[in-house]
């Protein structure tokens, strides 16, 4: 299950990531609504968690320009404003459900459940295994093998081909995966996403596998025949 969360506030970003990623979501995490509208918006999610109070646009705007782009992905709000006035807002500008700071994180994955259950997808995480060809992803042990075999990747190797492998078949540019894998908002002109991706085309494929092709002029994507 694919979630984009839009949160400005790192304490509850890194909090909401390090929840939803343990009981096996993938997060993608976006700090404004412009980043959204210009590069994440013609990508499949099966839900948005959106902060109201983003900076320059803010939430409801950012609902309101997905609705009016005829774009139904299911929006769960968060927002520290509790009035009835604040959640009727929300509610009326096309999300489909609205929790207060601060919040059980319990909870939050109720309403995650429910609003998958509302749109008719699973209720629950996919496993915690992924195969692909002779490769098996164990996401709750962080570890990659071959035919049984672990191949030793690093954390953040690790965190760059899940990136991938959860955005599959999908022209990712070089500033999306520095926004997902290394927190980095804005091109540094640093080249460190190309030697992570040399690093993985070294460790997991093969003569006669290949998984990452590059995308000339924007970037990466990750293709398997068998997902």
């Amino acid at each position: 299950m694919q979630i984009l969360l839009v949160e400005d506030d790192n304490r509850i970003s890194s909090f909401l990531i390090k929840g939803l990623e343990e009981v096996g979501y993938s997060v993608t995490l976006s700090k404004n609504a412009e980043e959204v509208l210009d590069h994440y918006i013609e990508m499949s999610w099966d839900l948005m968690i959106v902060d109201v109070m983003l900076p320059k646009m803010d939430g409801i705007q950012l609902v309101q320009s997905l609705r009016y782009k005829k774009n139904l992905v299911p929006v769960l709000m968060l927002s520290a404003l509790q009035t009835v006035n604040d959640k009727v807002s929300a509610l009326d500008s096309g999300a489909d459900d609205y929790m207060t700071k601060p919040f059980h994180f319990a909870e939050l994955l109720s309403r995650i459940h429910a609003l998958t259950r509302r749109h008719g997808q699973q209720l629950a995480p996919r496993s915690n295994i992924i195969e692909i060809a002779d490769l098996q992803i164990d996401l709750h042990q962080y570890q990659v093998s071959r035919n049984g075999v672990a191949i030793e990747l690093s954390p953040r190797e690790f965190k760059l081909f899940k990136y991938l492998v959860d955005h599959k078949n999908m022209a990712l540019s070089r500033l999306q995966i520095l926004n997902a894998v290394w927190n980095i908002h804005f091109d540094n002109q640093t080249n460190v996403v190309d030697v992570y991706i040399s690093y993985l085309r070294n460790k997991l494929e093969t003569a006669d596998l290949k998984y990452i092709y590059t995308v000339k002029g924007i970037g990466y994507m990750f293709k398997s025949s068998n997902l």
